[in-house]
């Protein structure tokens, strides 16, 4: 049973390596294992076609591979595809792939469920069930990747942490996993494709620039001032914007790198001319960019979609001082694809409500 095994892609190549020493194995048999695990993203031990088979029992007697399964799939009218991967003990997570003209983008979760109850977010109305693991997120990774490449005829791109789950609460398992991705014994992607979104935990973004990491940051912000923010994010009252802020400062000082905010616009409640002023404010603690994100109902919100005239306006007075803004418009609605919209949904429910639709 996999209980009384140990997950072989906890182990770094080190590790690896002196696991295999002491079954007795040759130091290069741990790269050729490695490469089976990370590049080739083999799913068991017997796909592992240039290694003895004595060697493969061994690794199955002592190990198990965490490798996650496609469970369901759906494809929207503007070809984003949203993947539902079973994680086993009847646990499901989503990834999404979002091409556009210019880019084709992966986006992936961190956790099964959410701990952190964004009024806004399908996810945050789940409890948290548990953290992936590292192979379990670049295993998504990994599948995205193949639907760009195989029904687009396109490279993956980008990679973004902005599906289920707050990163920063993985902390060891979601830097690993961008260790993964960027490693040349991984895939090979540069980290400044790879972008992690975060609530807005000050001390581990403090955290993010100690360890000097060289991929981009996203602060979820959505409000500029406290009440508001407090309202549909109950991390602001641990994490209040002073204390974002001076993270952000020290992250920028340690990194040299751009944050950037997003900030999700809802009907009445954050698209006013002085909701506007407040972000353009709160974005001069560090060089920024400003990603501004149409809003997707889901089921018994409070919020609506904010006004396309509001929005523009919106945007063109943080243009008129002099930050860079993006409006985003949402994708994959029609499969509930698109931001705030992921949930831990098995098949049998997917099926369901794809059937009502």
């Amino acid at each position: 049973m996999a209980d009384s095994k140990e997950n072989i892609r906890n182990l770094s190549f080190e590790e690896l390596k002196k696991a295999l020493e002491k079954l007795d194995e040759k130091t290069f048999r741990s790269k050729q294992v490695y490469e089976w695990l990370w590049q080739k993203n083999a799913a068991t031990f017997e796909e592992m076609s240039n290694l003895s088979k004595d060697l493969r029992l061994k690794l199955d007697e002592h190990f198990f591979i965490d490798h996650i399964t496609l469970d369901d799939q759906q494809i929207s009218s503007d070809k984003t595809i949203k993947c539902a991967f079973s994680i086993g003990e009847g646990k499901v997570v989503e990834g999404v792939l979002i091409p556009t003209s210019s880019r084709t983008t992966a986006c992936i979760s961190s956790q099964v469920g959410c701990s952190l109850s964004c009024t806004f977010c399908a996810t945050g109305r789940l409890k948290l069930m548990r953290n992936l693991t590292a192979g379990e997120i670049v295993d998504q990774v990994v599948y995205l990747r193949e639907q760009a490449e195989n029904r687009y005829n396109t490279p993956l791109s980008n990679i973004v942490y902005m599906g289920m789950g707050e990163p920063l609460l993985n902390y060891k398992n979601v830097l690993r996993s961008v260790e993964l991705l960027t490693s040349e014994e991984g895939l090979g992607m540069s980290p400044k494709r790879i972008t992690v979104s975060t609530a807005g935990i000050a001390k581990m973004i403090r955290k993010l620039g100690d360890d000097e990491v060289k991929f981009n940051l996203a602060i979820s912000l959505h409000a500029a001032n406290d009440k508001k923010r407090s309202h549909i994010m109950e991390i602001n009252d641990s994490n209040n914007l002073e204390e974002l802020a001076d993270s952000l400062r020290y992250f920028h000082e340690k990194t040299g790198s751009r944050v950037t905010f997003e900030y999700i616009i809802f009907k009445d409640f954050n698209d006013t001319k002085e909701d506007a002023q407040e972000l353009a404010e709160f974005a001069k603690c560090v060089p920024c960019k400003i990603n501004i994100i149409e809003y997707n109902p889901i089921d018994d919100s409070e919020f609506q979609q904010a006004d396309k005239n509001k929005v523009d306006d919106f945007a063109d007075y943080l243009e008129s001082k002099n930050l860079v803004v993006n409006v985003r418009r949402s994708r994959g609605k029609d499969i509930d694809a698109a931001c705030g919209q992921l949930a831990n949904k098995n098949k049998a429910i997917l099926k369901e409500e794809r059937a009502l639709k």
